[in-house]
């Protein structure tokens, strides 16, 4: 779990770690300098839990953003985890939330890697109303997850070799600065190492809406706008040339395919319109949604990612 400054809501999550149906689990927390009472509410989690079987550690986060702080904690997963599961400082997890991951992930196959993220439910900071976030219809791939993300990291759980292949690559990653997301990276990395990535449309946390969050619902016509002005703005594209050098420094462990589809896409935006239309076509890039996908297409075009 990354930490920072999030007192205010950090007892609820801890709560629903202890609810949770599988009843082993151990917690690494990343304080990334918080000013509040969060690590003083982590201690005693941590002694209370400890006197029941839990290992709670609190480490220092690099104090370079929440990404950053994801990272280095992947970077520091103990070799042969058998599952490792990434949580936010202020959402609900379900009490089924480790459980319906590990049983979607339970049929891969020993020494594939493996990711595992759902649905959530959005609720207001009071925990009042919900609304499941959007649904994807399209499967996850290599080719949606270089222009699109379709996880939150508080959903997402890795099997033995996702945190392994995670372990090496995070280290590879923060070298040369990080992506700009954990998540987003997470789906790029799997999936281009020709690991399986799941989607689970059944939420399995309560997203907690309120003015601290870094990123708000993506669910609604405002949201839906929102992406397509990230497209036209520049944004998307510098989110894509920040996880395409961060994916690049871990090339050698994509797919032989993967790796040269990456190579392509990051040579894109150096080619005339005629290229760009022949090589965008050829990558097969995707995005979840028509307009979604018609708004990509139009920015590959004009040279904006």
């Amino acid at each position: 779990m990354g930490l920072y400054n999030g007192a205010a809501h950090l007892q609820g999550q801890l709560d629903s770690f202890v609810a949770q149906t599988v009843p082993d689990w151990d917690l690494t927390v990343s304080d990334d300098g918080s000013s509040d009472d969060g690590p003083a509410i982590l201690a005693r989690f941590a002694e209370a839990q400890g006197a029941r079987g839990h290992a709670v550690r609190l480490v220092s986060g690099p104090g370079q953003g929440f990404a950053a702080n994801f990272l280095s904690l992947l970077a520091s997963v103990p070799e042969g985890a058998a599952w490792v599961a990434l949580s936010d400082q202020d959402d609900i997890w379900l009490p089924d939330r480790l459980q319906r991951g590990m049983r979607a992930l339970a049929p891969v196959p020993d020494g594939m890697p493996a990711l595992y993220g759902s649905a959530s439910w959005i609720v207001s900071e009071t925990l009042t109303g919900h609304h499941a976030s959007p649904r994807f219809s399209r499967p996850p791939s290599f080719q949606n997850a270089l222009v699109q993300s379709i996880a939150g990291g508080n959903t997402m759980l890795l099997n033995r070799a996702g945190a392994d292949l995670a372990r090496g690559a995070a280290r590879e990653a923060l070298a040369v600065g990080g992506p700009a997301t954990h998540d987003w990276w997470l789906y790029q990395l799997v999936s281009g190492a020709g690991g399986q990535v799941i989607r689970d449309e059944t939420p399995t946390i309560l997203y907690r809406q309120h003015g601290g969050n870094l990123f708000g619902s993506n669910r609604g016509l405002g949201a839906a706008v929102s992406r397509i002005r990230q497209v036209f703005s520049g944004q998307l594209g510098a989110w894509v040339l920040q996880n395409n050098r961060a994916l690049g420094a871990s090339a050698h462990r994509l797919t032989a395919e993967n790796r040269a589809l990456l190579g392509r896409f990051a040579e894109l935006r150096t080619q005339d319109m005629v290229a760009r239309a022949r090589i965008f076509r050829a990558l097969g890039l995707y995005r979840q949604g028509r307009a979604e996908q018609a708004a990509i297409t139009l920015a590959a075009l004009l040279g904006r990612i």
